[in-house]
């Protein structure tokens, strides 16, 4: 059989055109996954998931049902995560918020695996990036007040096997904070 590729029919033996065009319709089908109902329902459920099937069809111009379809199939292709309420930290008392950049004795080893094993333990850590750059890690940690965040929760990342140092700020002001991702390079 002869050999197959995705850009031309070039020295294609007839039984390996199959193949080209299976590749062609692929690239086509990956190239249209969204169309511009789907990133517009991905807008909506971002801004508020809470929104009925039909508040949604209402926005976007589909029926409820045509959203409830499209949302189960934007769901089973793994496009949204999950729904979540977002809480207000401050109303619940966690009025710190602090960026921690955490840096490994050693790189590659189990310290990586450890590490990350027991941050996500911590439940004052929201997000934990693994970076390149000065540091290892990136965590963004929340918390009541700053003894916590010294007595409990760096001091307990400070004892996990393999971190070298840490080094936080304090958040004064949150000037942005949003979950919702732009959508406007899907609609080219």
């Amino acid at each position: 059989m002869g050999t197959w590729r995705c850009n031309g029919y070039a020295s294609l033996a007839p039984n390996t055109r199959l193949m080209h065009n299976l590749c062609m319709n692929l690239k086509n089908t990956e190239d249209s996954l969204l169309d511009s109902y789907d990133i517009s329902l991905l807008a909506a459920l971002q801004r508020d998931a809470y929104a009925t099937h039909q508040q949604i069809g209402e926005q976007v111009h589909l029926s409820a049902s045509q959203v409830s379809r499209r949302v189960q199939r934007l769901q089973a292709g793994g496009f949204v995560r999950r729904y979540v309420a977002l809480l207000e930290p401050q109303a619940l008392g966690l009025g710190v918020r602090a960026m921690s950049y955490v840096t490994l004795t050693r790189h590659g080893g189990d310290e990586g695996a450890a590490f990350e094993t027991e941050i996500g333990s911590i439940p004052e850590v929201l997000e934990c990036y693994s970076v390149a750059g000065e540091s290892d890690y990136i965590l963004h940690i929340v918390c009541a007040d700053l003894s916590v965040l010294s007595e409990q929760v760096l001091r307990r990342i400070t004892r996990i096997q393999g971190v070298g140092s840490i080094r936080s700020n304090i958040v004064l002001n949150c000037i942005k904070s949003s979950t919702e991702l732009p959508l406007g390079h899907l609609g080219r």
